[in-house]
């Protein structure tokens, strides 16, 4: 089955360089996880989710769930900027969905644009995903890195999760 990565270390960089480097990308995460709250309620019964993606350190693009047949975060993200991405980053609050219901794939979006990196903070619990979504993109090359800040992803986003915390299960939805 589907084992988290760890969480990233770059050995090249001095401790100091490094931890600042790790903030950075906590900041990204941070800026993600603010952009899923922007989804509530409109984007209900799918999650919360959000992506930015950044480019050279810099946000190019942000994108939160829309509401149920309109486009997921990360399709949202991708729309806003042109042409392949194998120099981005993107970091999103859910994996990106592996299959096709009420819209398409994201992972298969996220494919088609050749994203370069993708930090995933929770992994979905849906039976339809658990993992999919994370295995298409190492499949297809892309750096993948989960579990990233998802002690602060996790309160956002669990009560509208599959089977979250004080939830029904999620009989429609994605």
């Amino acid at each position: 089955m589907f084992a988290p990565a760890a969480k990233p270390k770059v050995t090249s960089m001095p401790a100091k360089d490094e931890q600042e480097w790790q903030a950075t990308l906590a900041t990204f995460m941070r800026e993600a996880i603010a952009q899923g709250k922007l989804a509530l309620p409109a984007c209900l019964p799918n999650p919360p989710v959000g992506c930015v993606l950044v480019r050279r350190g810099v946000i190019i693009a942000r994108g939160y769930t829309q509401p149920p047949f309109q486009p997921h975060a990360e399709p949202m993200a991708l729309r806003q900027v042109e042409g392949d991405l194998q120099d981005v980053t993107a970091f999103v609050t859910l994996e990106p969905c592996a299959f096709h219901q009420r819209t398409p794939s994201c992972a298969k979006e996220m494919i088609a644009r050749r994203i370069g990196t993708v930090y995933v903070a929770l992994i979905d619990p849906h039976p339809k995903n658990s993992g999919r979504g994370i295995e298409m993109l190492r499949d297809a090359g892309i750096r993948v890195v989960t579990d990233f800040l998802s002690d602060e992803a996790s309160p956002d986003l669990a009560p509208y999760l599959y089977g979250g915390p004080g939830t029904a299960e999620h009989p429609v939805g994605w």
